[in-house]
């Protein structure tokens, strides 16, 4: 048995796909035949232009082969990103030709990374399993300028067309992108394993008895300052409301970096501080030092059906969580996650009542880690993928 994985973001990456890959692969390794081959195709470590972690371009651990493609020198902009993953998928065109996979496994967010994995398996006449972690024609009709959208929606619903159509299966990781898949491609097999809370997270230290010591209360954010977060559009009002009781930390990079710092700059807001992503060990530390956790998503319609992957990491923690999020987020944080408070994407004023009225301390959430414990999600999802390859291989 052969398959092979692709995914832009591979560990150690600073990614939640390249977390979920990770967790994905340990888990096939133990359920798979003894002689079974895993080819892992990604790239150097590119999530943030400001975390560098040199790794060897061919790696091999027992029957995991994991090729990672350098790629060059990019930032998060739209133009940057594109030529990124040009270099990726011309790479992974290359080393494929001439193979044959029982089958294909992508894990994408903005849909190429799926594009890439239907024109491999096609090429490769094998099975073709898409991990879905976003749903991009949506999302981009939203983030994207009036005009390019409407140039460039056409050409990616062709491309979500012949994508999902190629697909034997697929899993969405929130439930919320039931609807949208199944009005448009209702003949599939859909799965919906999330994601999860990592080892590391559920192995930290105890933080019981870990006390602020900031004179005011500390909201850490940590991941990517993107258009998709919005930031920009609720941070500095925000702060400026609560410089009273709260300081606010930054923790990560990304393309709306230089607009939320304009915005915190122009706004005189002086209790946020930004600081350039750290490895997890590192965060686990500023996590602990934190007396609230702070998650929010832009104010677009693509957002109310996603499920953020940072909630899991947060929900691990104990700590109390102010999540500006609606739909799908919204409902699952109300019914799965105690100890949070829930307001309407940027909305400054709903979010200082929200954290304000947040009793700070720690949080039993032992039935949600019970409940969400990637190993557990990853070892279901490796059984689904081992039956799919298994039924290609007996053809």
């Amino acid at each position: 048995m052969k398959i092979l994985i692709l995914s832009f973001y591979f560990t150690p990456d600073l990614s939640a796909g390249s977390f979920r890959t990770a967790a994905l692969v340990d888990a096939l390794v133990k359920v798979l035949p003894a002689d079974a081959t895993i080819d892992v195709l990604t790239t150097q470590p590119n999530r943030y232009a400001s975390f560098n972690h040199a790794v060897p371009e061919k790696e091999k651990q027992g029957n995991v082969n994991v090729r990672r493609i350098p790629l060059p020198s990019h930032k998060s902009g739209m133009s940057d990103q594109a030529k990124a993953f040009f270099a990726y998928f011309k790479a992974v065109r290359a080393i494929v030709r001439g193979q044959h996979y029982d089958m294909v496994y992508a894990t994408s967010s903005r849909l190429f990374t799926a594009f890439l994995g239907a024109m491999v398996a096609r090429r490769t006449r094998s099975l073709l399993y898409l991990d879905i972690r976003d749903i991009f024609v949506d999302t981009i009709k939203d983030v994207l300028p009036g005009r390019i959208s409407s140039f460039g929606l056409p050409v990616f619903r062709l491309i979500e067309r012949f994508t999902f159509n190629r697909a034997d299966r697929i899993n969405l990781v929130s439930a919320g992108f039931l609807p949208y898949f199944r009005e448009r491609f209702p003949d599939k097999y859909y799965d919906c394993f999330t994601n999860g809370i990592d080892d590391a997270f559920l192995q930290a230290p105890p933080l019981e008895g870990v006390r602020s010591t900031h004179e005011r209360k500390q909201v850490l954010y940590a991941g990517n300052i993107g258009e998709g977060q919005g930031l920009h559009r609720i941070l500095p009002e925000l702060a400026r409301r609560c410089a009273d009781r709260f300081e606010f930390l930054v923790v990560g990079d990304g393309g709306r970096r230089a607009a939320l710092e304009a915005a915190l700059t122009e706004n005189g807001v002086d209790n946020v501080t930004i600081s350039a992503p750290v490895s997890r060990a590192e965060l686990i530390v500023l996590y602990e030092a934190a007396d609230v956790l702070f998650l929010h998503l832009n104010a677009y319609p693509a957002f109310l059906k996603v499920l953020p992957s940072k909630l899991f990491e947060y929900g691990a923690l104990g700590k109390p969580v102010l999540a500006g999020v609606g739909g799908y987020a919204r409902e699952f944080i109300e019914t799965e996650v105690n100890g949070a408070a829930v307001f309407s994407p940027c909305d400054a004023q709903a979010a200082e009542k929200a954290l304000r009225g947040l009793p700070l301390g720690q949080v039993d959430r032992r039935l949600f880690t019970d409940k969400f414990k990637r190993a557990n999600i990853m070892e279901g999802f490796a059984h689904v993928l081992k039956n799919v390859a298994m039924r290609q291989e007996e053809l």
